[in-house]
């Protein structure tokens, strides 16, 4: 008896082991291929260091308008200050010989598993296949390509969004006695540690899909649980700086929860479906 349960477990961590080397070979492969841009990623990401960025530009815009309609309230609230753009010739400073070398590592490894999304969620698919009926089975392309746009999309929308508004927050407290001096490993992790947090949130809407799929939620209970959905996107931008930055972060992390609710809607399993 003891021999047909641990079969099972044996069989499963077979099963495991390959999905992982596949994964890996695929991820060591995207590597190579991504070498060759990482130089490219990493001056991409430096680009907020000039201080000028779409925020910055849009603060004088708004703020202009303020001071033009509300005075008063520009006056009062110092409003002048979030006007001044800290631009500068900042470069990244790093202290161990081969550490440019170790950071070329991490970009590339980066961007490597994202190169290898595809294959990834298809492994993933792979692996939990066997527990699914044959009509879940057939949600296997939809899986793979939704699953990898979106990772793509959240990753891109930080580094295109979100990324400029750390930086230009991070550098609003530069003054005459105070300079900034990042250091190469700490900016780049924090970069890419951020990458895959955003690619990951993103999935959100899969999750919802298949969890919507197999009856566990549904576009109703989302829809009452709004303003829990609304409260916990505040307080996690409620740790930026001003309005518009706060306003920046906080409407993507709604949106997304509100893209899961119509997700549920349109993949989830009607009533009967559930019942039967």
């Amino acid at each position: 008896m003891a021999d047909e349960k641990i079969l099972p477990l044996v069989e499963h961590l077979v099963e495991l082991r390959k999905r992982l080397i596949i994964i890996i070979v695929a991820v060591v492969i995207g590597m190579g291929i991504a070498w060759n841009v990482s130089e490219q990623l990493l001056s991409f990401i430096e680009r907020p260091l000039t201080g000028k960025t779409y925020l910055s530009d849009l603060k004088v815009r708004v703020y202009g308008e303020m001071k033009k309609r509300y005075p008063a309230a520009y006056e009062r609230y110092g409003l002048e200050k979030e006007t001044r753009v800290p631009e500068g010739d900042r470069k990244l400073n790093y202290t161990a010989p081969l550490e440019p070398f170790f950071i070329q590592c991490k970009i590339a490894l980066i961007l490597g598993f994202i190169f290898a999304l595809p294959v990834v969620f298809h492994q993933v698919w792979r692996f939990v296949a066997p527990g699914l009926t044959v009509g879940e089975r057939r949600l296997a392309l939809p899986f793979v390509s939704f699953s990898t746009v979106s990772f793509c999309a959240g990753a891109l929308f930080f580094l295109v969004v979100i990324w400029p508004v750390i930086i230009n927050f991070s550098l609003s407290y530069e003054t005459e006695g105070l300079q900034s001096w990042f250091s190469l490993s700490a900016y780049v992790n924090f970069c890419l540690r951020l990458i895959l947090i955003f690619g990951l949130i993103f999935e959100l809407p899969v999750l919802t899909m298949l969890l919507s799929r197999f009856g566990l939620v549904n576009g109703k209970l989302l829809a009452r649980n709004r303003k829990y959905a609304v409260l916990a996107s505040a307080i996690i931008a409620a740790f930026h700086a001003d309005l518009i930055t706060m306003f920046v972060v906080m409407v993507p992390l709604y949106l997304m929860y509100e893209v899961s609710i119509w997700v549920a809607y349109l993949f989830g399993k009607k009533r009967s479906a559930v019942a039967a």
